[in-house]
This record gives C-alpha cells, structure tokens and sequence, in this order.
C-alpha cells in the first residue's frame, strides 16, 4: 500500500531536486531577452512543486485504480517516459546553455504529457486531470522557451 506512494513522491522529489540542480540562474541566463509575459524566478520553485506534487498523486491514484497488470504497466511506462524528458529540458537549456536544443526537447515533454493525460483516463479520469495543470505549464514554458529563442538566436 505504501510503496507505490513512497515511489511517486521519491520520483517527484527526485525530479524537483535534479531540475533545481540543473538550473543555474547566473549572468548567461539574466543577459538573455526574455518575453514580457516570463514570470519572475521565485515563482518557477513553487509551481515546479505544486506540478510535481499533482504529478505523484496522479501516479498514485492511476496505479491504485489499475485493475489489471497491463494498465499498470501502461502507468509505470507513461510516468517513466515523462520523467525522462522532464529531466533532459533543464540541461540542455541552462547547463548546455542551448534554448534552441531545449526547444527541441519540450516538444517530447509536452507529448508525454498529452499520453499521460489521454492514457490515464480510461484507468482513472481523476489522475488524468490532476496531470492538466502540468501540460499547461508546459505549454507555457514552451511559449517562454520559443520567445526566448527568438528573441537571443543564434546560440553556439
């Protein structure tokens, strides 16, 4: 019963900490033009939170509603896929110093979570809303990352 709570929230934990690590906030990224709609910095920490915090429960919830061994694979694997391309974003923008390869990457991140989001619902239609805030935060940040792209090209 505890397990698949202590593994959600280690992942989510997990995650918070390694994009945390990964994103330096130093004179390369405060030189950057950025869109007038980016949000201030001390935000990203608390949404991030919030995001991942929904993100475990929907885990949770998902594997606590599978009924069969498939649908758990399936929600080990959606969950799985996701946490890899939320992890690879940060480094490549902040630590590769590379918006334009971060550009790349967010298109698979936003995929993942439209499959997480399609892919949970016949298992639990609850989990599937809780990933909603998450995809629409993504969505911005791939508008942010799009502006800022357009705005400092070319990057080497």
């Amino acid at each position: 019963m505890w397990t698949p709570i202590l593994v959600a929230a280690g992942v989510a934990i997990f995650l918070g900490a390694f994009g945390g690590l990964m994103t330096p906030i130093g004179p390369w990224y405060h030189d950057l033009r950025k869109p007038s709609l980016q949000p201030p910095n001390w935000l990203f920490g608390p949404a991030w939170t919030l995001i991942l915090g929904l993100a475990a429960w929907s885990a949770v919830t998902a594997w606590n509603a599978a009924s069969t061994d498939s649908e758990r694979t399936s929600v080990v694997i959606l969950f799985a896929t996701n946490a890899v391309f939320h992890a690879l974003w940060s480094p490549l923008f902040f630590r590769a110093r590379r918006p334009d390869w971060a550009l790349i990457e967010v298109v698979f991140l936003w995929a993942s979570l439209v499959a997480l989001v399609v892919g949970l619902w016949p298992i639990s239609q609850f989990a599937s809303l809780l990933i909603l805030p998450y995809l629409l935060w993504v969505s911005f940040a791939s508008w942010l990352n799009t502006a800022i792209v357009r705005l400092n090209r070319p990057f080497a």
